[in-house]
């Protein structure tokens, strides 16, 4: 075959382009090569862009012909090979394919040789055959699954499609390494105030007859009193009658001691109101309807367990510390005034759980945590009492106030801490709600009323969000479950 091209014949009788391979005795290896950067240009890609027949600076590109020694390539398709051409390759780089080149074996380190042999079209070019996806304008003969389009740059890579910049393309760029880790649904670590499914009550969601009682009507009622004395005592001084003031005081009186009658005994009401609603049944009972459940209660996805005693699988769990203070003591806050017990430390948890209706026998969530708005009633489980004529303090007392930076300094203190483990019976005022089959008691859209209770002597309460109500945790029977 007389060409300016070189060429060998096979040993079946077939003339091929190219000179014939030297054969030479090589270690197999692998390597790779670090791709170049191209920033999303094409025509920065080199090498990069002819893999898919995109046209780059001319520059950079490789002029046709047979190539004699060609510098050493290599890289992680498994071999060395110069080719006459846009160099075409694929994502598998395994396939065995045929280039009108001739193969030369360089001096980098090959795995496997390519073979030029094959037939050739009707225009005198071999037949270019690949395995795996090809891109480009030719029609080519696949072998193997077609890959997804690839980005603009026509960078192949591993592992998966993350989240980031977007290509040229507009899809998420695909960028190699090891797969990324989800995060898990469950909260690490052992602080339960970062956690979601925790709800952290503050000490306004106790009950207080001065929060309750509306701020209009009280500040009337001291207006009318000032008015009424001053009154009084302008009579009394001209006309030396004394009866308007003593109306008022004993007016005054009578109303001072009615609001000292509520403020101690506001809260035995509000819990004797609770322990007096009826309990109704879950199996009957409507979508929206108010209702008071009571049961044995089961932990949810997130027990908790008490700050100072350690209680394992509680739903609801308050440590609180209270110091007194006397005339020359130090206050526990700013709001503390002398010869009174004032709140230094609180720490209140609950979340969701389940409760067993004992009515019906259903079971029901209710829904606590995620920052639900909850009104607890919930009886101390245990009291210790601190005080500073005591030359040692206990060893679990020490190590609880050195955990949250507290300091005993001879100070008279108190620690009251309740809670509602898992098999305790519980009474829960809320609103049923049913979602696919799913029995729910949420918090009410509107705060419930207790109306005013005329043979005790005590003003309407507003109870907002889901009631609780557990007496003594520790002296009633818990039910295994």
């Amino acid at each position: 075959m007389g060409s300016r091209f070189p060429s060998h014949q096979l040993s079946n009788g077939l003339y091929v382009s190219g000179r014939p391979e030297q054969p030479k005795e090589r270690t197999p290896t692998m390597s790779s090569v670090a791709m170049p950067y191209t920033g999303g240009d094409i025509k920065k890609s080199g090498e990069l862009g002819k893999m898919f027949d995109i046209p780059t600076d001319g520059s950079k590109s490789r002029k046709s012909g047979p190539i004699n020694s060609a510098p050493s390539r290599t890289g992680s398709f498994g071999g060395a090979a110069s080719h006459s051409g846009p160099i075409m390759t694929n994502a598998a780089a395994r396939g065995t394919y045929t280039t009108s080149g001739p193969v030369t074996s360089g001096s980098g380190s090959a795995a496997v040789k390519k073979t030029n042999s094959g037939p050739l079209n009707k225009h005198g070019e071999p037949i270019k055959k690949s395995s795996g996806p090809q891109s480009g304008g030719m029609t080519r003969q696949n072998s193997g699954p077609i890959l997804p389009v690839l980005p603009t740059t026509g960078l192949i890579t591993s592992g998966p499609i993350s989240s980031g910049p977007l290509n040229s393309s507009g899809a998420p760029r695909k960028v190699s390494g090891p797969l990324e880790s989800m995060g898990s649904v469950k909260v690490q670590g052992s602080s339960v105030v970062n956690n979601q499914a925790v709800t952290t009550l503050s000490q306004d969601d106790e009950y207080s007859f001065r929060r309750n009682f509306p701020k209009p009507i009280l500040w009337s009622v001291i207006l009318l009193f000032i008015m009424g004395f001053i009154a009084g005592g302008f009579i009394l001084g001209a006309v030396r009658n004394a009866i308007l003031l003593i109306v008022v005081v004993i007016l005054f009186a009578a109303v001072a001691t009615l609001f000292t009658w509520n403020t101690c005994w506001g809260r035995r009401a509000v819990i004797n109101f609770i322990s007096s609603y009826p309990d109704a049944e879950l199996r009957t009972a409507k979508n929206g309807q108010l209702v008071k459940v009571s049961g044995v209660v089961t932990c949810g996805n997130v027990p908790l367990e008490s700050s100072f005693r350690k209680v394992p699988r509680c739903v609801y769990t308050s440590t609180s510390l209270y110091e007194y203070r006397g005339w020359d003591s130090k206050p526990a806050n700013s709001t503390h005034r002398r010869f009174t017990w004032g709140l230094r430390s609180s720490e209140r948890h609950v979340v969701d759980f389940y409760i067993s209706d004992f009515q019906s026998g259903l079971r029901a969530l209710v829904k606590t945590g995620y920052g639900a708005r909850v009104t607890p009633y919930v009886d101390d489980s245990f009291v210790v009492d601190v005080n500073p004529t005591n030359e040692h303090l206990s060893p679990e007392f020490a190590r609880w106030l050195g955990e949250r930076n507290l300091s005993s300094d001879d100070r008279t203190m108190r620690l009251k801490e309740g809670y509602i483990k898992e098999g305790s019976t519980v009474s829960v005022m809320g609103v049923v709600q049913r979602n696919d089959n799913v029995l729910m008691i949420v918090p009410p859209p509107e705060p419930l009323m207790t109306g005013c209770q005329w043979a005790q002597c005590i003003f309407p309460a507003n109870l907002e969000g889901i009631v609780l109500r557990c007496e003594d945790a520790s002296k009633n029977d818990v039910i295994p479950v």
